[in-house]
């Protein structure tokens, strides 16, 4: 009987303090609202961030040549370290913590040709496991380099979707030849369009793979660029980095300490800290929307404390009649609970309708697609509550610890 009675006296405190209420309202509204669009929009844009990052490659480590800068066993410091192939298939045998790894030959500037379509492009010799480390996809009716492709020094290539555009437009590229340099290879693949933010040779897109022993045969190549490392995904980057020192420092007669002799990337270090600072941007901007919700309960206070001063003398009547403190209370916290429901069912309606509008716009490359989970969600069903039960009980408690004599004597 009692929340109908409260549902009624709330109905009939709304027509008397149309203005007020719905100001009080719009205060819950804007702040749950504020909360799930502030972590969908920071959710989207942190998995936007991450994908662009991950467009690299994950996991991996990159690794140049570089010069000594200790001496080692007698042998002065400043020797360059420079590393071959042989090197390379030396460490995957050798190495615990390497899930995959692959030399980079590479050569810029390769006149690629197809008809009249003639562009100056980057061409990498790349063993198979590249692509996987890279998150080089191949699209729909297209592959990557293989094992058979090395053994045979296959003259085949594999290219980036933009360099694809560029040679071939909208016309199928498998299976056509294009000329590497004035020789024909066959396009086996072609990459499947994704992002990437961050590159040590360009990005992918606009680049030419063929097999390594292809590209060691055409340009005569001994000495690698690089090499791309993975290291397994139960281990740290760390681990794989020190027992790749560790080999090559005992094959080039180099300290494993100096961390000179070789140049690294590590780029799981980015991640970590990507990750950390996304996740106190999205702390920063769900604290925004909860002190926003907290001054939409101080809202609610208020207007509740204006409706305790315009019905003292019928809660003074009510008591006086034998009403009972816990139903003065229950009856001024139901309808606090009531405006903060309503706000925040509002606002949260109003937040999923902009969220799922929001992909519509095509505005993802930029910010990323915000969604909306089950922890935001309850996480508003939380604060709304308890902002509500804190709002009401204060001017609650004021009310049902009323005298019925004092409350009439006020009017």
């Amino acid at each position: 009987m009692v929340p109908l009675l409260s549902l009624k006296q709330f109905f009939n405190d709304m027509r008397r303090q149309k203005l007020r209420t719905l100001m009080t309202t719009f205060g819950i509204f804007w702040g749950t609202c504020a909360i799930v669009l502030l972590f969908a929009f920071g959710k989207g844009i942190t998995e936007a961030q991450l994908k662009s990052q991950r467009g690299l490659g994950e996991n991996i480590a990159i690794f140049w040549p570089g010069i000594t800068s200790k001496e080692f066993k007698g042998l002065p410091k400043g020797r360059r370290i420079r590393f071959t192939e042989d090197d390379i298939a030396m460490i995957k045998a050798r190495a615990t913590t390497v899930s995959r790894i692959s030399p980079e030959y590479s050569r810029w500037s390769v006149t690629i040709k197809h008809g009249k379509n003639t562009y100056n492009q980057q061409v990498i010799g790349i063993w198979p496991e590249f692509g996987e480390m890279r998150n080089i996809i191949p699209d729909v009716g297209s592959r990557f380099i293989n094992d058979l492709d090395i053994a045979g020094r296959r003259r085949v290539i594999f290219i980036g979707d933009r360099l694809k555009e560029d040679l071939f437009g909208s016309e199928p590229a498998v299976g056509e030849t294009i000329l590497l340099d004035g020789v024909p290879f066959t396009v086996i693949g072609v990459m499947k369009e994704k992002k990437q933010d961050s590159s040590y040779s360009g990005r992918d897109n606009r680049k030419g793979f063929i097999p390594s022993s292809t590209f060691k045969t055409m340009y005569s190549a001994r000495r690698l660029n690089d090499f791309v490392v993975q290291c397994k995904p139960e281990l740290t980057m760390k681990q794989t980095k020190d027992e790749i020192y560790g080999i090559l420092g005992g094959r080039y007669k180099f300290d494993p300490t100096d961390t000179e002799a070789l140049s690294v990337w590590d780029t799981t270090e980015g991640f970590a800290f990507l990750k950390t600072f996304f996740m106190a941007f999205s702390a920063f901007l769900v604290g925004i929307g909860v002190a926003t919700l907290i001054t939409g309960g101080i809202g609610v206070t208020n207007i509740m404390n204006v409706v305790l001063e315009e019905r003292t003398k019928e809660i003074g009547i009510k008591m006086a009649l034998g009403a009972r403190k816990s139903m003065i209370l229950s009856q001024f916290v139901v309808e606090t609970l009531m405006i903060t429901a309503v706000g925040g069912l509002s606002g949260f309606l109003f937040a999923y309708l902009i969220v799922s509008i929001f992909p519509y716009l095509n505005l993802d490359e930029f910010i990323g697609v915000p969604m909306i989970d089950t922890s935001i969600g309850l996480l508003a069903v939380v604060l709304i509550g308890i902002v509500g039960f804190t709002a009401g009980i204060f001017p609650a408690r004021r009310a049902a610890n009323l005298q019925p004599v004092q409350a009439l004597k006020l009017f």
